[in-house]
């Protein structure tokens, strides 16, 4: 599976000489609808160029509307996002700047994919060629003359990221574009972002798929009810929350032996202890050190899920449901008249 530290092998030019800078800069971004639905809230980060970053945040967190800032589709109430130092509609020639997909659904129905791109590629001032060169890329080669109403939810996805690499841009800002990819799209997702960052570009990438993001992402922006709530690596994000997890019978005493060496033990029960380190080894040494025999030792780290859930829970949370079946589920049939309950020996009915 590939990693953070490999790159997929796709054709593609590098981003033109003199081209903007990609940084992407957010500066106390706020956007109010209606003049009371907060929906960004003093909003500030950045996105460096040559990094995949993560857009993270519940639905409803305000990542949509950000995007959306960011390309000047919607008005800040205050602050302002840039790329490069400037406003999206002062850049020249943007489409050869920054290209975006915020949703997979802009296609007329009745055009083939090639003469989707080859519109795009009109008003952009591109030749023709392009388009059959972003749909080579995107994989698309042998679907470009099916007319988009025949394409699945993942061909659409490939088709808008085609879309966003016409000009050849320096900064990519997508919008769920793993929505509908399978697993070996998504894994083919995952390298090419990858890759994409490898040749100095910017990457910045709204995503549900935490696990996914984690695998190719190196840094994450996490939003919570328009707000930010952290922003870093991964690694930076998640130091010094692993912990160690060991059974043993005689479970006891190992507790008493890892106090002894200044370890915390987090938890204690049946199904072992938790201790607060990622040093596996020092537990196991300790424990060999003194005769108690182990069935399980393991580092369990606390990935980008947990810290998800743990920053962003409850903004909103759902009705607690009763245990039991559901409302309306079936019930056994009573049964027919004439005939009581069974009873066990002696006459008594059974109780429930």
């Amino acid at each position: 599976m590939p990693t953070r530290d490999e790159r997929a092998t796709v054709v593609s030019a590098a981003p033109a000489a003199g081209a903007v800078s990609g940084r992407i800069e957010i500066e106390s971004l706020t956007k109010v609808f209606n003049g009371r639905v907060r929906a960004v809230d003093q909003l500030s980060f950045t996105v460096e160029p040559g990094s995949v970053t993560g857009f993270l945040g519940p639905n409803g967190a305000g990542k949509t509307t950000t995007l959306r800032m960011i390309l000047g589709l919607v008005r800040p109430t205050a602050g302002r996002a840039t790329i490069g130092g400037r406003p999206y509609h002062r850049i020249p020639d943007p489409m050869h700047v920054v290209g975006a997909a915020l949703e997979a659904s802009s296609f007329h129905p009745a055009r083939t994919a090639r003469n989707h791109l080859r519109i795009l590629c009109a008003a952009a001032h591109l030749p023709d060629r392009r388009a059959d060169e972003v749909l080579d890329l995107v994989g698309l080669r042998d679907a470009a003359r099916r007319k988009v109403r025949g394409y699945s939810m993942g061909m659409r996805q490939r088709l808008g990221l085609a879309a966003t690499l016409l000009g050849d841009p320096q900064v990519l800002i997508l919008d769920e574009p793993a929505n509908g990819l399978d697993p070996e799209g998504i894994r083919w997702l995952r390298g090419f972002f990858l890759h994409l960052a490898g040749e100095g570009r910017t990457v910045l990438i709204s995503s549900h798929q935490l696990a996914e993001v984690q695998e190719f992402a190196d840094r994450v922006v996490i939003l919570s009810q328009g707000r930010l709530v952290r922003a870093g690596s991964i690694d930076e994000l998640t130091a010094g929350t692993g912990s160690v997890v060991v059974a043993a019978p005689e479970a006891d005493r190992l507790a008493a032996e890892l106090a002894q060496a200044g370890l915390r033990v987090l938890s204690a029960g049946p199904e072992g202890l938790r201790v607060a380190t990622a040093d596996a080894a020092r537990v196991g040494h300790l424990a060999f050190a003194a005769g108690v025999e182990l069935h399980e030792l393991r580092v369990e780290r606390f990935d980008l899920e947990q810290l998800f859930f743990s920053l962003t829970e409850g903004q909103f949370p759902g009705a607690q449901l009763p245990a039991g079946p559901p409302p309306g589920a079936l019930s056994a049939p009573a049964p027919p008249g004439g005939f009581g309950s069974p009873t066990p020996q002696g006459g008594a009915p059974w109780s429930a």
